[in-house]
């Protein structure tokens, strides 16, 4: 089996496209779909259909799929390995940290940290609202995620780490006073509110906490992206309901006066470090799966 095939048939299939998978792999498109024949020929069923739309993955297509990234993943770790050989850690190590969560606030120490510890280390990190890490996690895209919920879910393995209360941010124009008392869920009722978009662990949770407190939370906005979520709060729009420590973050970098209260009855959730049951982590992934734990800790102090 020739790996550049699997390399072909994973571009393929993230571009949703051959014609776009050909153009980025700079081979012709007559040549690509000669490889994915041969895939094909070789598993002995159709791995992907096509459409007007682009190509989609059949069932067999998905695990060609899942298998290809580890395949894929191992040769660059062998690559590393080989480099580094009596060096020191070497290899690129892919990590989610969820948004709108604590794990978001670690980022840039993730990344500084991994740096200066393990300067062979290539960290890619995502944080993106659209994407399912759960899934990126089973199809061998993550290696490792920092996520809401505490599963379980078949073909992951979860480790509680941190337990994260839900705060206000609202600006002073909106009434709220500074206080220690957590404000009651019914008293917010008659504010606007910018969330993250429904499908979003953090929106569940609240409209949950609202829905259980019989009372209506009225979203005005639906926002992915933390910086324009604190002008917004800042400038008074609207105000919103996020995890402590984006809630302070909210605050800290805001432009106007604002408030964060907790809240009653309290809304928390917990935070996990998420790995894939059937793919074992490479030493990178290891060591940066462990820094991932020290930051975390840090957080509770």
């Amino acid at each position: 089996m020739d790996i550049r095939r699997f390399k072909s048939f994973v571009v393929i299939v993230d571009t949703g496209s051959i014609t776009r998978a050909a153009d980025i792999l700079h081979i012709a498109q007559p040549a690509l779909s000669q490889q994915l024949a041969a895939l094909e020929e070789h598993f002995g069923t159709k791995l992907l259909t096509r459409s007007q739309q682009g190509v989609v993955m059949t069932d067999a297509g998905a695990q060609v799929y899942r298998h290809a990234q580890i395949i894929l993943r191992q040769m660059e770790q062998a690559h590393a390995d080989v480099a580094a050989a009596g060096k020191h850690l070497a290899g690129r190590v892919s990590v989610g940290l969820t948004p709108f969560s604590s794990a978001a606030t670690l980022s840039f120490e993730l990344l500084a940290e991994t740096r200066r510890r393990y300067p062979g280390i290539v960290l890619h990190l995502t944080e993106s609202v659209g994407q399912t890490y759960s899934q990126m996690l089973m199809n061998n895209r993550l290696e490792i995620a920092l996520i809401h919920g505490a599963g379980p879910m078949k073909g992951l393995r979860f480790e509680p780490l941190l337990r994260e209360d839900f705060y206000l941010v609202a600006h002073q124009k909106f009434g709220i006073e500074a206080g220690d008392t957590p404000v009651p869920i019914s008293a917010l009722e008659p504010l606007p509110f910018l969330m993250p978009p429904a499908y979003n662990f953090v929106r569940r949770a609240v409209e949950t906490a609202f829905a259980r407190s019989r009372a209506d939370l009225t979203v005005i906005g639906e926002v992915e992206v933390i910086r324009t979520l604190t002008r917004a709060v800042g400038s008074g729009l609207g105000a919103t309901v996020m995890p402590k420590a984006v809630a302070d973050r909210i605050v800290a970098e805001g432009a106007g006066p604002t408030i964060c209260r907790s809240i009653s009855p309290k809304i928390e959730e917990t935070l996990s470090l998420c790995v894939s049951e059937y793919a074992p982590l490479s030493e990178p992934a290891i060591a940066v799966q462990a820094l991932l734990r020290e930051l975390t800790e840090r957080l509770k102090q």
